[in-house]
């Protein structure tokens, strides 16, 4: 992925996002040939001139001190996750890996933790939404990634290009377009991960909405929030979503359905978890 590119497309679809009137700017009086600001705009609110700001967008102004970054955050009004992506656009560009970065693995404690979280779904994420591990539930919940052949075992994967993904989870379109723009995040991070680029280029190809969202540049760090699958057994199950960075590795996410006690959904859980509990063979008895 071409960084300049890259950070040019970005910064035009911030600067398209915002009017003149929510960035405190009074009518001027010129026709307005695109949406949002126009760029000598956003130099005037970031204090630069036009000629520094056209050249930061086209990726041939270096990088910008720290108080013009702050400046240009404040102008395009990023919030915490689009300011760490402009700050990965801009950062100097590095080679390319000689050799693909090594698979990735889960430490045994905590496919434990997961298998101890055995009354509500949890599972691990890594690079590229990659499912890393799973517990019952989750894999009851979503789909049985265990199931899958391992470089099929992808959350955005399964959301985007699964027929059942579509009936199943709630609110699909919402949760789909937030994985994309998870992958864009970490498409600014890693911009020479071959795989994080078949798998761009798989969804393009597949799934017919994914390019609208993808050129949005929408970034996303899911932390927390709300979700909704529709089980064909059980019901429509709610839960309440956590997300933590695994300690000790970064490029890993632990994530737990977590539900209301006493709930319509905590009681379905326990239904289903009764359902596919293993079942455990009596010892043969002496005749």
């Amino acid at each position: 992925m071409e960084r300049s590119t890259e950070l040019a497309d970005f910064l035009r679809s911030r600067r398209a996002a915002i009017s003149p009137d929510r960035a405190g700017l009074p009518e001027d009086g010129r026709t307005r040939r695109v949406p949002g600001l126009r760029r000598d705009e956003v130099a005037r609110l970031a204090g630069v001139s036009t000629e520094y700001y056209t050249r930061l967008e086209q990726g041939r102004a270096g990088n910008p001190s720290p108080e013009v970054l702050d400046a240009l955050v404040r102008a395009l009004q990023l919030d915490t996750v689009e300011r760490e992506h402009l700050t990965d656009l801009l950062a100097r560009p590095t080679p390319a890996r000689r050799t693909p970065a090594s698979p990735q693995r889960v430490r045994p404690g905590l496919y434990l933790m997961l298998q101890t979280l055995d009354q509500i779904p949890a599972f691990i994420l890594g690079r590229r939404t990659d499912v890393l591990a799973t517990n019952r539930l989750a894999r009851e919940v979503l789909t049985d990634f265990e199931a899958l052949p391992a470089p099929r075992r992808n959350l955005a994967r399964y959301y985007l290009l699964d027929p059942e993904a579509r009936e199943r989870v709630g609110d699909w379109e919402r949760i789909a377009a937030e994985t994309v723009a998870m992958l864009r995040l970490e498409a600014g991070r890693s911009p020479h991960d071959r795989l994080l680029a078949d798998l761009v280029g798989e969804l393009t190809l597949r799934c017919p909405e994914f390019t609208g969202w993808w050129n949005d540049h929408r970034v996303l760090r899911r932390t927390h929030g709300r979700k909704v699958y529709h089980h064909p057994a059980a019901g429509d199950l709610e839960f309440a979503y956590e997300s933590f960075q695994v300690p000790g590795d970064a490029e890993q996410t632990l994530c737990v359905y977590n539900v209301e006690p006493g709930s319509a959904t905590a009681e379905a859980l326990r239904l289903l978890a009764s359902w596919t509990a293993p079942q455990r063979m009596s010892p043969p008895t002496g005749g």
